[in-house]
């Protein structure tokens, strides 16, 4: 008897124009637990506040709205190198890029021309604004040198609240080691409060440290 030879069978190839065999669903990544400070201050600043000041409605309530952080650079158009450097240590703190800053005149004393880039700058808002302010009261303000409390007299009448940082080196973020230049920066907290008692009050439930005040114990 002739022996015969199994043949190998191969998947058969599905026509052309059939559909495909729809993937197996993926389980929806779980959201991000929300920021420390924003549930603190849902739950418990806002009603605070309101009972403080008498607010009649739920939209007089202040809160803060953004932080911006400046970094200027006088030497940028003599030193690039050095304003990349300060704006990737800013993208490290702050956790997104930086804008850099351009000038928006020319000034022949300092031998400025228009559009010459001079700093960089980031604004944050939502949870990294929550996250960076949570890192900032807890972490960074009290690496600051001979800190006694921050100023109370750095509104701007409007409610809105700016601090100056000597040293970048207070952020954990940065590493001491490979620093090149010191160079300080500008930290506005932004607030829709539109008086400076009602913003400080605010920021003061936040957490923040002000001079000649104890801390208010967030958590």
């Amino acid at each position: 008897m002739a022996e015969t030879k199994e043949k190998k069978t191969k998947p058969a190839k599905p026509a052309k124009g059939a559909p495909e065999a729809a993937a197996e669903p993926q389980a929806p990544p779980e959201p991000a637990p929300p920021a420390r400070l924003r549930l603190y201050y849902e739950e418990r600043v806002r009603a605070k506040l309101q009972q403080q000041f008498g607010f009649s409605n739920p939209h007089e309530i202040p809160k803060l709205v953004k932080i911006v952080l400046n970094v200027g650079m006088g030497d940028a158009p003599k030193n690039p190198k050095g304003l990349e450097t300060a704006a990737a240590e800013l993208g490290a703190i702050t956790g997104q890029r930086p804008v850099i800053t351009r000038a928006k005149k020319a000034i022949a004393n300092f031998n400025l021309r228009a559009g010459v880039p001079i700093g960089c700058a980031v604004t944050l808002r939502g949870a990294r604004m929550y996250e960076f302010l949570d890192r900032f009261i807890s972490v960074t303000v009290p690496r600051m040198r001979d800190f006694r409390g921050l100023p109370t007299k750095s509104f701007d009448g409007r409610g809105n609240y700016t601090l100056g940082i000597k040293e970048q080196m207070v952020f954990p973020e940065i590493d001491y080691d490979k620093v090149e230049q010191i160079h300080g920066m500008d930290i506005t907290f932004v607030t829709n409060a539109g008086r400076d008692d009602t913003a400080m009050a605010l920021l003061r439930e936040l957490g923040m440290p002000f001079r000649g005040e104890s801390p208010v114990a967030v958590g």
